[in-house]
């Protein structure tokens, strides 16, 4: 029999990824609903998300948090989204914030803590776990946020970075739209809509940010990494924090988020590796 050629091996491993993924994604969603169809809530599954995504602007953060979510069934919860949220529903946490920004202050971080746990306790996609985008962008904002889950006996279980070069971050940045409503995000050239400025789910217009540009840009990551580099270094000494290699493409991004999630399982050996052992493509 010809030997098995590599790019066959490659597809065939994508393949039951992708296979095992969908398996995973029934269980959840069968975990959540009675089996036998009468509707009874089981157990939150064991498989639960508490997570704080950080990453340049561009790093691919609105790409892969909704895959996240999907996955374990978790809400996104982007801070500067849900700012604004909490200002046009003019709630009594929004009114106070919307009172600060009209007199060019900074909402505080008691304020912002507020807000996050607000979507915890009454959120109901937030019941299996979340997925934190935008926030905490400071120490004492990190150390806030502990003692908020700490206050709820919860505690993060993962804080990823998207890293990437700054030079590649100007291609990427200039090219992206935005489905404001979800999040989703595309690029003109690297992860372009099915249907030109149309959302991939609803069909609903996709917008171009007017900051995203190459001269904001550069602003932007000056602020960005003055900012993060201490909040970087407060998770290392967590032992939570890891680093994913953003300049990768979209597919090879999620992978490595999967492997960093599945770093804590117990079991050693996984439905994929199980698969692949069965057909002889184990590495």
């Amino acid at each position: 029999m010809a030997p098995i050629k590599d790019e066959t091996v490659d597809a065939l491993r994508d393949l039951v990824s992708k296979l095992e993924s969908r398996v995973e994604q029934l269980e959840a969603k069968l975990q959540s609903v009675g089996g036998d169809g009468s509707g009874r809530q089981h157990k939150a599954p064991t498989n639960s998300m508490r997570m704080i995504l950080i990453g340049p602007p561009g790093a691919g953060k609105g790409t892969q948090a909704p895959r996240i979510k999907e996955k374990y069934s978790a809400c996104h919860l982007a801070t500067g989204d849900m700012l604004r949220s909490q200002v046009a529903k003019k709630t009594s946490l929004g009114r106070e914030a919307k009172k600060i920004m009209d007199q060019g202050g900074l909402v505080s971080d008691e304020i912002m803590v507020d807000m996050i746990k607000n979507e915890l306790d009454n959120n109901s996609e937030c019941k299996y776990g979340f997925i934190l985008d935008g926030f905490p962008r400071t120490v004492a904002q990190a150390e806030r946020l502990d003692k908020m889950l700490h206050d709820k006996q919860q505690k993060l279980q993962h804080a990823v970075e998207l890293q990437i070069d700054d030079g590649l971050l100007v291609s990427r940045i200039t090219g992206r739209l935005i489905h404001p409503a979800s999040g989703r995000s595309y690029h003109k050239i690297f992860n372009p809509p099915k249907e030109s400025m149309k959302d991939d789910v609803t069909g609903e217009p996709l917008i171009q940010r007017s900051d995203d540009n190459a001269e904001t840009l550069k602003k932007r990551l000056v602020t960005y990494h003055q900012q993060t580099t201490p909040v970087v270094n407060y998770y290392q000494k967590t032992g939570i924090w890891k680093p994913i290699d953003a300049s990768q493409e979209p597919g090879q991004v999620w992978k490595s988020l999967l492997n960093v999630f599945q770093e804590n399982k117990s079991s050693s050996t996984t439905t994929t590796g199980s698969l692949l052992s069965k057909i002889g493509l184990r590495n």
